[in-house]
């Protein structure tokens, strides 16, 4: 299925999506399918979930936690094909531009909120002004940077004590009820593709009543297939969204997302059958194939957009030094971890960016992402090393301890480094933790596209004060390179130039890449049609009840 888009008049032209084509599973579907049966409307499933680090507002979720269960509940202009994550008109009827830099959006009159409110051009301008707002400190702001004014909706200080000259961008119009348009400050050919964020989710008027209402915050109004029905620290629950209309309802009447702390605990329910689906497999059940024995034919590994790497810790002056961190990088034996631990769902990182979408280039981390404990050895203590204990910090709820402890092994042996594990209870702890700048040494990170560009993989981790860039890498020279892309004429002219502004990184190295995920899934007996999007997620409208 390919996007829904109005057909242009001779001098307009109509945005052509780019379609990402993702690499077979390396088991049973190509697609990331399970077995089939006939999808039987009705029943409920349970699924693995974890806790969201924030409320459940597009605008302010950057991790997956809470991504998943937004996406559950919302639709965007744009939503991105559950097969080859190419992208395809879900709330638009059209998005147009004869420039790149001024774009026509049109609704579906039809669409409605689950509070049975209207979806209108206000509803995504009102949200979009709101994130972009500084002072309302939404993490996804920056991601309207490209929309005229959004400078002037910045504060002047770093403690906001004088308040930005507007809180409107003066890029985006209301036309009418159905109809907006959305003014650039520079050309951005990519910007329909990436409005299937969550960033850009529309809001219903109830939510600027009150938007730090901590209620809303718990049970969002969206327009997706779902709504949230209970939302506690020990379960999200999801029910159909009875004013949803579009086209991609769901079977199940309802979900719920079991929060664990322990990704073994959730594989154990699911042999058991007391859970319907998880997404984390443990480490010591991949080896030796020993989930697929278990499991049989209720497994799945997807090729997807998921990148895994090792964040040095901005506060730590040990670390300075990029001599360091290359030799710290050389020192671990990727394609040992990945074999021995993973078992071969992951495959050895040479790029920043993750080899299923458009524009990867491989070897961009040059020597650096190449195992050679000589050189590394050699270039450790030339930089006088690193003294006292060197901490990798991973969250206890994700299944990161086994490799990490591996990744401390081979820092011991290569470098003689005193390499620990610093395991926090889960995510929300670990990312508390980073933001308050409390960890030293490196902590795991990995990334998940929003969207299927080699953009993504960059200007949201790596450009100035972006709210994902926990490196606090600075480079302006680098920052400069991602707006020539985004302003380039076509496709390959940009991959071109985010491909110069990737090369850049492996100088200072603020960040090493360790592997690209394929995604290890299961289920219970009880559910069929399980499909596992390109982006590592389960297809919400696929999966039923037997």
């Amino acid at each position: 299925m390919r996007a829904r888009r109005s057909l242009a008049a001779a001098a307009l032209v109509t945005i052509a999506f780019t379609a990402t084509a993702c690499g077979g599973s390396t088991d049973n579907a190509g697609n990331g399918a399970g077995a089939d049966g006939p999808a039987k409307d009705g029943g409920a499933i349970t699924i693995r979930g974890c806790t969201p680090e924030n409320p459940l507002i597009g605008s302010n979720t950057t991790e997956v936690c809470g991504g998943n269960v937004i996406d559950a509940v919302t639709s965007k202009l744009v939503r991105y094909n559950s097969d080859t994550a190419a992208p395809e008109n879900d709330l638009a009827e059209s998005i147009e531009t004869t420039d790149n830099k001024v774009f026509t959006v049109k609704l579906k009159k039809d669409r409605k909120f689950s509070d049975g409110t209207p979806v209108q051009a206000k509803n995504f301008v009102d949200a979009w002004n709101f994130a972009a707002y500084a002072p309302n400190g939404q993490q996804n702001g920056y991601f309207f940077e490209p929309v005229a004014g959004f400078a002037d909706l910045q504060c002047p200080d770093e403690e906001c004590k004088t308040k930005p000259k507007t809180n409107k961008l003066s890029g985006l119009k209301v036309v009418d009820d159905s109809t907006f348009t959305i003014t650039t400050s520079e050309a951005v050919s990519n910007l329909p593709v990436r409005l299937g964020y969550s960033a850009f989710v529309p809001q219903p008027d109830a939510f600027f009543t009150d938007p730090k209402s901590t209620e809303f915050g718990k049970m969002p109004v969206g327009a997706g297939p779902f709504k949230v029905t209970s939302n506690t620290a020990t379960e999200i629950v999801l029910e159909k969204n009875p004013e949803y209309t579009g086209d991609f309802k769901a079977h199940v009447d309802k979900v719920t997302y079991r929060i664990y702390n322990d990704a073994a605990a959730a594989y154990t329910e699911v042999v058991a059958d007391q859970l319907d689906f998880t997404d984390i497999i443990p480490s010591d059940q991949l080896a030796g194939d020993q989930w697929k024995a278990q499991l049989g034919d209720r497994t799945v590994v997807r090729d997807s957009g998921v990148h895994q790497t090792l964040t040095f810790t901005p506060n730590d002056e040990q670390l300075k030094k990029p001599e360091i961190r290359k030799a710290i990088s050389q020192a671990i034996d990727r394609k040992t971890i990945t074999e021995k631990v993973f078992n071969g769902t992951r495959t050895p990182a040479t790029s920043w960016v993750s080899p299923v979408v458009d524009g990867y280039k491989e070897g961009a981390c040059g020597d650096a992402c190449t195992f050679d404990k000589d050189a590394a050895k050699k270039a450790y203590d030339a930089a006088g090393g690193y003294k006292g204990v060197f901490q990798i910090s991973v969250n206890g709820d994700g299944g990161h301890k086994l490799w990490a402890d591996a990744v401390c092994n081979q820092l011991k042996s290569n470098l003689g480094m005193n390499c620990q594990v610093n395991t926090t209870p889960d995510f929300k702890t670990l990312r508390t933790q980073i933001k308050a700048g409390e960890l030293k040494g490196a902590h795991r990170s990995g990334w998940q596209m929003d969207y299927p560009s080699i953009e993504n993989f960059l200007t949201p981790l790596y450009t100035k004060n972006a709210a994902s860039n926990d490196a606090k890498y600075d480079n302006p020279a680098f920052d400069k390179k991602l707006v020539d892309a985004a302003a380039a004429k076509t496709p390959g002219e940009a991959n071109t130039l985010y491909q110069e502004a990737e090369a850049m990184l492996s100088d200072g190295l603020p960040v090493i890449p360790l592997w690209s995920a394929a995604t290890p899934c299961a289920w219970s007996t009880k559910v069929t049609n399980v499909k596992v999007t390109p982006f590592g997620t389960l297809d919400m409208s696929s999966i039923s009840v037997k």
